[in-house]
């Protein structure tokens, strides 16, 4: 028996970013260059050896959610809510016109609940004698409550689910939801990522493995994809959320499309626990799944969202793939990195990434890659966007996560 594939749109959009607290804020800030990393407010760094990151600014939970619910909720999960809330309202979803079984939520983290293990565990250390915990300690640090949440909130009956990848984690959802409604299994996915990991912790167990940036006297510059002079990458937090749907189902009630989401590409590095494959050989594999996934060819591909974390290896290591893979065509395609302006997301990078290069095709304007100051002879000499807008037709684009693990996601995009 052959299964007929379902199309699958973007109709709706959510972001919560350290440039941005909507997604017209981020579009805004990606296309002005704006960097979203500087010295850290959200607790005491001065002993610590990373003093900078990018926290979104100004979100205060009052504003959404009343004291008591949000007593319940890691921050991680507040991020989340937003942003779904955001994306639910910008697709025009009436929840009264659909079925409410088969609306799923497929919603990513790395971390989850990160400062509520911290500071439980802190309170429990301090007095052992007596151990307290809160009732709340296990549903607000587990990595599935954000999804959970927020199904509950509308009533979603679908899939409803957690991805976990590291910093693949978001892009990983977004291929499990596209692939759902692609199944016929579900008419719309409510997905992308969050996370919330801007905490001593956090900062403490990412500087101690020398994954960030430690240019503590120039935070603005301190992500640096692709440049000779990178140190590490800028912790962020935040969260994106996309609303996939069939395309019918999206016609039918009138539904605005962003952009066709065509295929996915999920490879393993199967190479070491944090370093990328030092010639990309996931990256590379993911990329091809993708596009062959969509139905397209190689000499197709107009852009690429780099994952591009300013790290000292996995900066040579994507150009490599991109270059191995995409032969001649590697120099007609336009490449950029967003994490040079939002930092790092983690588990969220992947959504957000999402949304910049759907925004990308939809306005044919690919964001930067701000802080360029000097060219890396390792690195394939490849058009990054540097340090101002492209102004191109996209027709057809890719955005690449790759996380701790080895696991590497390719979503690829073609303009609707």
């Amino acid at each position: 028996m052959t299964m007929s594939l379902k199309r699958v749109v973007v109709t709706g959009l959510g972001a919560l970013t350290p440039i941005g607290n909507n997604v017209p804020q981020l579009w805004d800030a990606l296309l002005k260059g704006v960097s979203g990393a500087d010295l850290i407010t959200h607790f005491d760094a001065t002993h610590h050896k990373v003093h900078i990151a990018a926290e979104v600014k100004g979100f205060r939970s009052d504003d959404f959610f009343d004291r008591k619910e949000a007593r319940k909720m890691d921050l991680y999960t507040q991020y989340g809510m937003v942003v779904a809330d955001e994306a639910i309202r910008d697709a025009g979803l009436d929840l009264e016109k659909v079925d409410l079984d088969r609306i799923g939520v497929v919603f990513a983290t790395g971390m989850g609940g990160a400062e509520t293990f911290q500071n439980e565990i802190l309170s429990f250390a301090s007095n052992m004698d007596n151990p307290r915990f809160s009732p709340f300690f296990i549903t607000k640090t587990i990595g599935d409550i954000c999804a959970g949440q927020i199904s509950i909130k509308y009533g979603f009956r679908g899939p409803n689910y957690s991805t976990s990848a590291a910093c693949a984690s978001a892009s990983m959802a977004i291929s499990d939801a596209f692939m759902f409604i692609r199944l016929g299994k579900a008419d719309a996915i409510i997905t992308g990522g969050s996370e919330a990991p801007i905490i001593p912790s956090g900062i403490g167990g990412f500087s101690s493995m020398q994954a960030l940036s430690t240019r503590n006297d120039d935070p603005k510059t301190a992500s640096r994809p692709f440049d000779k002079n990178r140190d590490g990458f800028v912790l962020g937090e935040g969260a994106g959320a996309l609303v996939l749907e069939e395309l019918e189902h999206a016609k039918a009630r009138g539904a605005k499309i962003y952009a066709e989401i065509t295929g996915c590409g999920l490879t393993a590095d199967a190479y070491h626990i944090a370093a990328s494959h030092p010639e990309g050989l996931g990256a590379k594999n993911a990329m091809r799944l993708a596009i062959e996934d969509s139905g397209m060819a190689l000499t197709d591909v107009d852009h690429i969202n780099t994952h591009g974390t300013s790290t000292p290896i996995g900066d040579i290591s994507e150009p490599k793939a991109v270059v191995s893979l995409f032969g001649q065509h590697a120099q007609k395609i336009t490449l950029n990195s967003t994490k040079s302006m939002t930092g790092h997301l983690l588990g969220a990078a992947g959504a957000v990434e999402a949304i910049a290069t759907i925004l990308a095709m939809k306005h044919d304007i690919i964001p930067p890659t701000i802080n360029h100051f000097t060219d890396d002879p390792n690195i394939a000499p490849l058009d990054f966007s540097f340090n101002k807008p492209t102004h191109r037709r996209v027709d057809f684009a890719l955005s690449n996560t790759f996380g701790f693990g080895g696991h590497n996601a390719c979503l690829a995009f073609r303009k609707y």
